[in-house]
């Protein structure tokens, strides 16, 4: 067993939620602890966070991606003209 100590306003919180709720305040206790528990232990990078978004939206060019290099190097030498003529 483990004994709790809550300043004022933490206890006044825990009694509003066990009352409101129908619950004890033991069983309040525990699933804020089970809840805080599957917080940390979801994904935390980026990818993990987004990956079940991935791949499900249908927008704009699907080959905007591609060619990227060259078109850059087109970008870039069509600056280095314009500065630099003849």
């Amino acid at each position: 067993m483990t004994i709790l100590r809550l300043d004022a306003k933490s206890e006044v919180a825990l009694k509003r939620l066990s009352l409101r709720r129908g619950q004890t305040e033991s069983e309040v206790i525990r699933d804020a602890i089970a809840r805080l528990a599957a917080e940390d232990s979801e994904p935390s990078s980026a990818y993990e966070r987004l990956r079940p978004f991935i791949g499900i939206i249908e927008d704009g060019d699907p080959h905007l991606s591609e060619g990227t290099g060259s078109r850059l190097r087109e970008l870039l030498e069509a600056r280095q003209r314009a500065r630099h003529p003849g």
